[in-house]
């Protein structure tokens, strides 16, 4: 049986704005997503059955048809009337529910994974328009790189993004509800916006020091007002000399940068002693555009 493995990477936000509420209920964003390497890997094999079968160690992520690796390789077979079976491996290193696209990030891995060993020819493209039936940032994790998000997230252009940048990644021990903290949102309230493209030029300039001046997530003071631990570790990562720290998705997941592998190794173990969910990565500036 033929079987490929891919890498299923995470992302962070280094803006992040609602612009506004949908009729249907969703909520218009701006953001600057970033892909880094810290990454689940996803392991598809060709089976007989002709089913989908997931296979994990991860006991907080389902196992069955609710799982939405599940849901991508499903989709590609109704949407392409394919008649054949694969056993989708889950190794789990990204935070379940912590802002960084992780469970996204495994269907883009799916269905770019299933193009590759179908042998179905699709676009990336056409890939990431098949995404957007599946979640919001599905297309981004197929496409990889940097990029403005814009819609729910599925209008994507792509940016020249952080290269060679150390990022260290901390989750406290809890789990956030997107929907819950959208809800709780005031739009009425926000502050003034800053200028998207100063920020845009900033990430691809590289100015690490500009953007962590300018970077911004208007959903941080709903998460952080539910859940103080978020101010703390952001006072932490600065205090471990990060250049400049922010929640990254709708939370609780905070992140510092770094331009000092040192400097983000020292930060990296001194949070581990308190928060068992730290990792350190790179900024991955590659997309499949």
């Amino acid at each position: 049986m033929k079987s490929i493995q891919l890498r299923s990477r995470a992302k962070i936000n280094l803006s992040l704005d609602v612009i506004r509420k949908r009729l249907d209920g969703y909520h218009e964003v701006k953001m600057i997503m970033q892909q880094i390497d810290l990454c689940d890997t996803i392991t598809l094999t060709e089976n007989s059955t002709r089913k989908i079968h997931i296979v994990t160690e991860c006991e907080y992520i389902p196992s069955g048809e609710k799982n939405i690796a599940y849901i991508a390789a499903e989709l590609l077979k109704k949407k392409l009337n394919i008649d054949r079976g694969v056993n989708i491996h889950i190794e789990k290193n990204i935070p379940v529910a912590a802002g960084l696209a992780g469970g996204s990030s495994n269907a883009a891995a799916v269905l770019c994974g299933l193009n590759e060993l179908w042998d179905l020819r699709l676009t990336t493209k056409e890939l990431m328009i098949l995404g957007v039936d599946i979640g919001a940032d599905v297309p981004f994790c197929v496409m990889g790189g940097a990029a403005l998000a814009e819609g729910i997230g599925e209008k994507l252009t792509p940016i020249r993004g952080l290269e060679n940048v150390w990022i260290v990644i901390c989750k406290p021990s809890l789990s956030v509800s997107t929907e819950v903290i959208y809800k709780q949102l005031d739009l009425s309230k926000l502050q003034p916006r800053q200028d998207i493209n100063m920020l845009i030029e900033t990430v691809e300039k590289g100015n690490l020091v500009k953007l962590a001046k300018n970077m911004f997530n208007v959903l941080e003071e709903v998460t952080a007002l539910r859940y103080p631990v978020i101010k703390q570790i952001e006072k932490k990562l600065l205090e471990y000399n990060a250049i400049g720290s922010m929640m990254t998705g709708s939370g609780p997941t905070v992140f510092g940068i770094y331009k000092n592998y040192e400097r983000a190794k020292s930060a990296h173990v001194n949070l581990l002693r308190t928060y068992k969910q730290t990792y350190i990565a790179q900024s991955y500036s590659k997309n499949n555009l």
